[in-house]
């Protein structure tokens, strides 16, 4: 059983969350707080969770890094009790720590500009004035 540690947090959390503009401090300060819910274990019980707490790991669940799971057990009187659990993907974040960031490139359809002419874009800027008047 592989354990995750916080640079493996940290790595892969950076490759989902790098694209979507949050920054190194911020991806550090989440992989913490998620340490100190799982600490060595690979799950944790939704009912240690409050409401912001929740709206993050749903976040993280469609990031691919956890997952839900259900339980039920049978009680007196034949009641059943569902537990629900939180669950680490540790096979994703450690695939996902190995990998290099992806640094974003310009779309190739702009770069097809880089080679015009000033002599063009001078053009350019004169039919759109001249289209103004």
């Amino acid at each position: 059983m592989e354990v995750i540690t916080l640079q493996d947090l940290q790595k892969a959390l950076s490759y989902k969350l790098d694209k979507k503009g949050m920054s190194r401090e911020n991806i550090n300060k989440l992989a913490e707080y998620l340490m100190n819910f799982f600490g060595y274990d690979d799950y944790v019980s939704d009912n240690k969770l409050n409401a912001k707490d929740r709206d993050v790991f749903y976040m993280l669940e469609e990031e691919g890094l956890l997952r839900t799971l259900r339980d039920e057990v049978t009680i007196q009187k034949g009641k059943v009790w569902r537990i629900h659990y939180w669950v680490l993907r540790k096979n994703e974040i450690l695939k996902l720590a190995k990998l290099e960031p992806v640094e974003e490139e310009e779309e190739e359809e702009y770069k097809i500009y880089d080679d015009l002419s000033e002599e063009v874009w001078q053009k350019h800027h004169q039919n759109e004035a001249e289209e103004n008047i």
